[in-house]
């Protein structure tokens, strides 16, 4: 017996819905979250963080020079704030220096204080101000 080919095609639009990642209509801090805890424990933690930060710092350093200046920090970081974190005043920030922003923003977003951020921390506006760093 043939089946219609209405029943075909409600079959593959349910098979390609529940085929789709957990991420679709997912928040954007959820995304975020699942994008970087890499112990899939559902929080983000500061090593976590740090990490998807330095993988940032080298995809922005297109000049391989260690340091990253206003250019190449645009839609990351506003010429004031890469002067609040420019610890030594040259103009750029080291790794090291974006990564201690990295992790003051961290710290900023962990409203309760417990070392890792969920998605409505991520999602929260110091949650935003620290996703800048470290997708």
């Amino acid at each position: 017996m043939k089946k219609p080919l209405v029943t075909i095609g409600v079959a593959i639009i349910f098979g390609a819905l529940f085929a789709v990642p957990a991420t679709f209509g997912a928040s954007r801090g959820d995304r975020l979250l699942q994008s970087l805890d890499s112990d899939h424990d559902g929080t983000v933690d500061i090593n976590e963080a740090k990490t998807a930060g330095s993988a940032l710092f080298d995809r922005l350093d297109r000049d391989h020079d260690g340091t990253l200046d206003g250019r190449e920090l645009k839609r990351h970081l506003s010429a004031r704030e890469l002067a609040t974190e420019d610890s030594d005043h040259d103009g750029t920030l080291t790794k090291d220096e974006y990564l201690a922003s990295v992790e003051k923003r961290f710290k900023a977003a962990d409203v309760d204080s417990d070392g890792t951020l969920d998605a409505k921390e991520l999602s929260s506006r110091l949650g935003r101000a620290l996703q800048r760093l470290v997708k």
